[in-house]
């Protein structure tokens, strides 16, 4: 029996990282007896917080995670991305009683290091698994 149903919101703007980081975390979600069962790609981080209500307004979703890299740029949008995105992430959590895990990595970093920290995707889900187990 899955212990916990997750939802999955992954950026489409850097692919070639979130797409590793979702696969990821379903095998990450098999291993807690957890699942995957909802996938919804925006286009970018800034683009979750819909994409996260229409997943939390569901019955048989327990938990939403995100997934995405923000890659630092020539200017600070990076930083506004984020800041702006989590803010409303954290809110979407609280307006829906249902676990919201961030697995969005970034700002500031370079390619380089958002291909060393995918395995974020693993730490959402495990937080997501753990909030929905505590909060019953």
């Amino acid at each position: 029996m899955v212990k916990v149903r997750i939802g999955a919101v992954v950026a489409e703007f850097n692919y070639d990282i979130t797409h590793m980081m979702l696969e990821l975390a379903k095998e990450h979600a098999k291993f807690l007896d957890s699942e995957i069962t909802e996938v919804i790609t925006v286009p970018g981080v800034f683009d979750m917080p819909l994409a996260i209500k229409k997943l939390l307004e569901m019955d048989d979703i327990d938990a939403a995670i995100t997934l995405g890299a923000v890659i630092e740029g020539a200017t600070d949008h990076d930083q506004i991305v984020v800041q702006h995105a989590s803010r409303k992430i954290a809110d979407l959590a609280l307006d829906f009683d249902k676990p919201v895990a961030l697995g969005i990595t970034g700002p500031g970093m370079t390619r380089l290091e958002a291909h060393q920290r995918v395995d974020y995707a693993k730490r959402a889900v495990e937080a997501a698994v753990k909030m929905v187990e505590r909060l019953k």
